[in-house]
């Protein structure tokens, strides 16, 4: 009889061992909640991408932030950052400016219809996250995201 996690994704073959089990439930759980994030997201217009980008810029405040700055702060890499802020302000949800002084530094800020759209989408997705592991309870879920860091950090070689 295999895991949970074998069973769920159809899994035949054993786990190598704990660790590559234990990399793949990673992998599958972050899949299922970006799915379930996106869907949620949907009837507003943008992706979970663009929605990190644009908290992103509402915690920056007025100051904005430049285009490599949103692209460090992201929860996933994207290859063209310059594209994503495009299409927030070709929606209307970010301004880019020009710096007067040198011309090659570019600003983006979110605009009122970008702080708008996130007043709307936050108790939506503040419910998705109770929902989805909201009921583990605080002690584990402290637990869950000491664990995670401790992962992310060994897999970046930071320990």
């Amino acid at each position: 009889m295999g895991s949970r996690l074998q069973d769920e994704i159809k899994q035949a073959k054993p786990f190598t061992g704990p660790e590559h089990e234990a990399t793949v439930a990673i992998a599958r759980t972050a899949a299922v909640l970006e799915h379930r994030f996106a869907e949620v997201l949907k009837p507003f217009g943008i992706t979970p991408t663009q929605f990190n980008a644009l908290r992103i810029l509402r915690g920056a405040g007025p100051a904005g932030l430049c285009r490599n700055e949103v692209r460090d702060r992201l929860i996933a890499r994207v290859p063209d950052a310059t594209r994503l802020l495009d299409r927030l302000v070709d929606l209307g949800l970010i301004i880019r400016d020009r710096d007067s002084v040198d011309r090659r530094y570019v600003t983006a800020r979110i605009t009122a219809a970008g702080l708008e759209l996130l007043d709307r989408i936050d108790p939506v997705t503040d419910r998705l996250n109770r929902e989805s592991v909201g009921r583990m309870g605080p002690d584990k879920l402290a637990r869950l995201i000491d664990l995670l860091a401790e992962a992310r950090a060994s897999s970046q070689g930071t320990e």
